[in-house]
């Protein structure tokens, strides 16, 4: 299969596309962006690629006749649950080792005693791993430094209270480790962690489904995926392993992506990390107008990280928690300078957490519709997109100041895939250079086991540009 890559490298998280020669979506990844921008599309990329075996793996498993169809059929999920619990597994293992580094070169007192809580939490976290992936509860983020974050600190907390020691002694060798295992380019066999995953959940089938469930698997596993043009975009898009040529503007990008994945978008609302775009496109998906925030990161993803931080919460709870509340808390600013303080204010003053949050939220959209306003307002259909619009009370304010402005009649585009637009938009681009016959300046040749080495090094992946 031969696929165009797109990649969009924002400032909290880091996005990849891969679609076919045809235009279609066969692949995508997403990853936290790291302190490492090369790690980070690495990884994207990489979470796009998996997503393009698994999409293969389902089609195959969907036209299956024959002994053992109905039974092999519906190991899909469960296979790809497996599958993500063999990373996790190998990521886990990695942070144990880096955190008994940490210990042992930090020569601290009482370091034997701390070695020996730190493997009970670990033991423990191992132990717990298949039903984190396989128990199926949903859980709250696909990052590992998110889920094994969770884990190590609640087991943390239970073990210092058993032994009488304090957390603080069991949770600063994770906060240390934690990074150089974010940043550790490790390359990934998926072939041999996708029959691993196989193993684990292809016990209960007959022998004969069996033989067949693992013909499958290994066709899956080795299925070639030749990357034939590359373009990027985003944030740190000027860090990307690609040639200059193959880097294009957020603000194309997003508009084109957008209308790619709804054709009758007019208006995009893009809210980032570290800025907010309102921008026109045509009836082709081509930017006519656009307006920016200024390099202030007030209105934008950033702040709420800010007040998520403030409230001892994670990023994704702040959009619920805000969707409980009864009213709205008029906020007078957001700076991110002041956020901390007014909030605190708020709070000092009796207001509710939530009350607080729904204010926020509406004066962070206020500043957003200001930005619509300015690039010629919304028409016909507005897609909100960037890592905000995955908020939902981002969402529902957002929708409720559309529909006293400019009419209940406009429609909102706000898809759980919106997140992933500006990587679209430059998976097209990398594909209109292909069919102009320039892929051969956009791709990026490296033998398959050189890959992630080329990545986590710019200057070699461009000296292998033809």
């Amino acid at each position: 299969m031969r696929v165009c890559v797109g990649v969009d490298l924002g400032s909290t998280t880091t996005k990849a596309i891969l679609i076919d020669e045809e235009g279609k979506i066969v692949g995508k990844g997403i990853t936290n962006s790291r302190s490492n921008y090369e790690v980070a599309s690495a990884v994207a990329r990489d979470e796009a690629v998996t997503s393009a075996r698994f999409n293969l793996l389902a089609r195959k498993l969907e036209g299956l006749k024959g002994e053992g169809a109905t039974e092999i059929g519906a190991l899909d999920e469960k296979l790809r649950a497996a599958f993500r619990l063999e990373l996790y597994l190998d990521e886990l293992a990695a942070l144990r080792q880096r955190v008994t580094e940490v210990v042992a070169a930090a020569g601290v007192r009482g370091t034997a005693q701390v070695k020996d809580a730190l493997a009970g939490i670990f033991d423990r976290m191992t132990t717990d791993a298949s039903a984190l992936f396989l128990g199926g509860d949903a859980r709250k983020s696909d990052f590992f430094r998110d889920i094994a974050g969770a884990a190590f600190m609640h087991a943390a907390e239970k073990l210092a209270n058993e032994r009488g020691m304090r957390f603080e002694e069991l949770t600063w060798p994770f906060d240390r480790a934690i990074l150089d295992v974010e940043t550790e380019l490790r390359e990934l066999d998926f072939a041999a962690t996708l029959g691993r995953a196989a193993r684990r959940i292809a016990g209960g089938l007959p022998e004969g489904a069996k033989k067949r469930f693992f013909e499958i698997v290994d066709s899956v596993g080795t299925e070639p995926i030749d990357e034939v043009a590359f373009s990027g975009t985003g944030y740190g898009r000027q860090t990307l392993p690609f040639p200059k040529a193959a880097v294009r503007s957020e603000i194309l990008c997003h508009g084109r992506g957008a209308h790619r994945y709804f054709p009758g978008t007019r208006t995009v609302l893009d809210i980032g990390g570290q800025d907010t775009k309102a921008i026109q496109v045509d009836d082709k998906g081509v930017v006519t107008t656009f307006q920016m925030n200024d390099r202030c990161a007030a209105g934008c993803g950033r702040y709420l990280g800010y007040i998520a931080d403030e409230l001892n919460l994670g990023l994704h709870e702040l959009g619920p928690l805000a969707l409980k509340s009864c009213k709205s808390v008029r906020i007078n600013s957001t700076c991110t300078v002041f956020a901390g303080a007014e909030l605190r204010e708020r709070l000092s003053l009796g207001e509710e957490r939530e009350d607080i949050l729904a204010g926020l939220h509406k004066a962070i959209m206020l500043r957003a519709m200001s930005l619509l306003a300015r690039s010629g307002g919304v028409k016909s259909e507005l897609t909100f997109t960037g890592g905000v619009c995955k908020n939902d009370m981002a969402t529902k304010v957002l929708r409720e100041l559309v529909d006293e402005n400019y009419g209940s009649d406009i429609t909102l585009n706000a898809h759980p895939d919106s997140i992933y637009m500006g990587a679209l938009g430059a998976a097209m681009f990398a594909l209109d250079d292909l069919r102009a016959g320039k892929a051969n300046l956009l791709v990026v040749k490296r033998p398959d086991k050189q890959a992630m080495k080329n990545y986590a090094n710019p200057d070699d992946a461009c000296a292998s540009c033809g």
